[in-house]
């Protein structure tokens, strides 16, 4: 939680500003508003916002300070919002976006309220997801990946979202790029990293018709309703046009490979017994989209390479002293770097 102290009105937000221009643009609300903050969300400002009628929305805008170009990109989330209401693919309903920073400082928008949430830790799935409804929840999970995956980004409008070519290939280059820039302020580097990069490159598979991916999928991205289905995807803020399988091979990674036996509470949030499987899972997803996993583990290297790319970059932050490195364990972090180029490895092995 951060420690703004909402006694002073919610962060980020002139709420006599905010509210009149939602009293002018909303309809479905009539301020005064309650406004109630809520977690999660990439610490962009996110409030569930209630008039006196007790009628309810969300309102998100990006965190206060300087922010990475396309980082907390609230146009892209209203866009993808907007245009995957009229699709199968479950996302809060599109009700306001103002991009004039005149009214709080930054662009925001209003979206419909789900009654829904987020899956961070085996407690969260404990409390929320019965385990004999785990196997509905891991199910719903990759048929609205599937219904995604199968959306037309130029029939709803996203035909613009990002470039069509190598989605891969371009990921390689920018976290290679990333990798060799950290190598000097981390101290440390790894010839698998480079070992992999290269063979991913020399063995990049055609890329089918690009999709909207969405780039984060995983059960703290969505809101599993009472009934244990996926009821909204949310966070789309670097969700763009590529390939399928990445996406996919992607959201895999959280699903356990072997079936739980008794639940590591400390754990993940498919750290609990009742999920199935991930061969179940991307059979399930297959045989919904047609779409051929016979390279899949291509995919999945791809993964665990770009986390430990990621991972790395982060870690040399921490030694340069860019980021307080309080209460962190670098030794386990380069572990974590470590583990997963070789989970990298493994996959590639198994092509």
């Amino acid at each position: 939680m951060s420690s703004h102290d909402e006694s002073t009105g919610p962060e980020g937000y002139d709420q006599p500003a905010v509210e009149a221009w939602i009293s002018a643009h909303v309809e479905s609300l009539s301020p005064p508003l309650t406004w109630t903050r809520l977690e999660g969300g990439h610490s962009n400002l996110t409030y569930r916002i209630e008039d006196q009628a007790g009628r309810q929305a969300v309102i998100r805008r990006p965190p206060q300070g300087q922010l990475l170009p396309k980082a907390h990109d609230m146009s892209r989330e209203w866009a993808l919002i907007s245009a995957l209401g009229s699709t199968p693919v479950p996302v809060p309903g599109a009700i306001a976006f103002c991009e004039s920073p005149d009214v709080t400082g930054a662009w925001f928008y209003v979206m419909g309220l789900i009654d829904g949430r987020p899956l961070y830790s085996a407690q969260d799935t404990l409390s929320w997801v019965p385990e004999e409804n785990r196997k509905r929840l891991a199910f719903s999970f990759f048929d609205v990946l599937a219904d995604l995956h199968d959306v037309d980004p130029d029939e709803v409008g996203l035909g613009d979202l990002g470039k069509r070519d190598s989605y891969v290939g371009r990921q390689l280059r920018t976290w290679y790029r990333s990798w060799t820039a950290s190598m000097e302020p981390a101290k440390y580097d790894d010839p698998r990293a480079h070992d992999i990069q290269k063979y991913l490159l020399e063995h990049l598979p055609e890329q089918e018709p690009a999709k909207v991916v969405h780039g984060d999928y995983g059960l703290h991205n969505v809101l599993v309703g009472p009934d244990s289905t996926i009821a909204a995807v949310v966070d789309w803020e670097i969700s763009t046009l590529g390939d399928p399988l990445a996406d996919l091979a992607y959201a895999l990674n959280i699903w356990p490979e072997e079936p739980v036996r008794e639940a590591d509470t400390e754990g993940t949030a498919t750290s609990v017994p009742g999920f199935p499987v991930q061969a179940e899972l991307a059979k399930r997803y297959a045989e919904r989209t047609g779409r051929d996993l016979s390279h899949i583990d291509y995919y999945v290297g791809f993964n665990r390479w770009k986390s430990a790319a990621i991972l790395h970059g982060v870690y040399a932050r921490y030694v340069e002293g860019k980021k307080s490195s309080e209460g962190i364990d670098l030794d386990e972090m380069r572990e974590r770097i470590s583990r997963s180029l070789e989970m990298a490895e493994e996959a590639l092995d198994r092509l």
